[in-house]
């Protein structure tokens, strides 16, 4: 795991100046002391998971295990907000704990991923039927010149780019949505497949129909046509899920 977080520096509040009755009047008020854990264990947690979710996990099968101690000292923090970062990234399914083994990087299995997509397709194929519905069109038009970089063949000249623009192409779907609920529901879970779809991006030509499809999906928001769309986008999720289970076997 890579050391170079950004240290997390010491937080200073400044008391403000009051007069000397307000000074009274406020030391008999019952104030619980601010808590600084609070902003230190987020930040700590938002730290860990970027680290998490940069890795590429399912390309060996190496644990992965995370050095409470260290990750304190890189983070410049002591270790009880690195602990409670832990206990939230286990609760999303990101780490596990093993007792008297240590806290390690969850791999999710291959039926755990083929479930996560399916869930998937459902919720950004809502996401394009709204779209259609409700979404400006310069937003739309801005879906098309994400991919301007990989016209006339150039996607396998820029594979690490391309996997990082198909990334951001689904997140703004969703986005794009205007549904906070449904965008709620859907962060959590992209996180867990953003790491799958680096992985397979790369595999069985998998990245020349990712743009076919990505362009005809646009095609068909451009023409507002609802069921074009959430079908298009559906059969693009559920793609992926079939790729993963006939050819995912380190998943395994």
């Amino acid at each position: 795991m890579s050391t170079n977080t950004p240290r997390i520096g010491n937080v200073r509040a400044r008391r403000p100046q009051v007069s000397q009755r307000e000074a009274v009047s406020a030391s008999r008020l019952a104030i619980d002391p601010i808590d600084t854990n609070f902003s230190f264990k987020n930040k700590a947690y938002a730290a860990l998971k970027n680290v998490i979710v940069s890795m590429d996990i399912y390309r060996n099968r190496s644990d992965i295990r995370l050095d409470e101690r260290q990750l304190a000292q890189d983070f410049g923090v002591s270790r009880t907000p690195v602990r409670e970062a832990m206990a939230q990234l286990e609760r999303e399914g990101f780490v596990r704990s093993v007792p008297r083994r240590g806290v390690y990087v969850v791999r999710k299995t291959r039926r755990e991923v083929i479930e996560m997509i399916t869930a998937w397709a459902a919720l950004e194929s809502m996401a394009a039927r709204l779209i259609t519905e409700n979404a400006i069109d310069p937003d739309i038009t801005s879906l098309r010149r994400m991919f301007a970089t990989f016209e006339d063949g150039a996607v396998r000249a820029h594979l690490d780019e391309y996997s990082e623009v198909n990334i951001q192409f689904h997140q703004a779907i969703i986005r794009m949505s205007q549904n906070r609920v449904l965008i709620d529901m859907a962060e959590n879970l992209f996180t867990h497949m953003r790491m799958i779809r680096r992985k397979t991006i790369v595999e069985k030509d998998r990245a020349d129909k990712s743009i076919r499809d990505h362009i005809n999906i646009i095609e068909a928001l451009e023409a507002r046509d609802t069921n074009r769309a959430e079908k298009l986008v559906r059969d693009h999720a559920l793609g992926l899920a079939d790729h993963v289970e006939r050819y995912a076997d380190y998943l395994d």
